[in-house]
């Protein structure tokens, strides 16, 4: 079984309140870590969205943004969808990683220099992640974060 949410916000930083207030509902669907992690990615990658891809675009560009979350399989997808040009995110993770590195070690979020860090940071944290090219001329952005089971 799975349960799937739908939000669409403008690329506007002022919109990531109302992302956030919508994803509290699924604080009680997940594992609290889980949660908490997969709301970074959000953050993160909604940000990126709105300060990169939707850059000289319209305020009133629309973020589609869904969650599905598959029972009993215990993963959630999370997929967010812009209008920006497209890009080889594993490129874009390699670039941002070694820039990292050259300019110090980093041992918490907080470390990793802006630029990029969006993207790595959803990589330590998912399961798995990719940026795909959509037929109607969007992009996708898919990660998927296993979790355990709750009790």
């Amino acid at each position: 079984m799975s349960q799937q949410y739908r939000i669409q916000v403008n690329s506007d930083i002022y919109a990531l309140a109302k992302l956030q207030e919508w994803f509290q509902q699924f604080q009680d669907l997940l594992p609290k870590q889980t949660w908490m992690q997969c709301n970074l990615v959000l953050v993160e990658v909604f940000t990126n969205v709105v300060s990169y891809a939707h850059e000289e675009l319209s305020e009133e560009t629309p973020i589609d943004i869904q969650v599905t979350i598959h029972i009993p399989e215990n993963f959630l997808e999370l997929r967010v969808w812009d209008y920006g040009e497209p890009f080889d995110i594993q490129t874009e993770i390699e670039r941002a990683a070694k820039e990292a590195h050259k300019n110090r070690d980093f041992e918490s979020y907080d470390d990793i220099p802006t630029g990029g860090r969006g993207l790595m940071i959803a990589q330590i944290i998912a399961d798995d992640i990719r940026y795909e090219v959509t037929d109607d001329g969007r992009n996708c952005f898919v990660m998927i974060k296993k979790f355990a089971a709750l009790a």
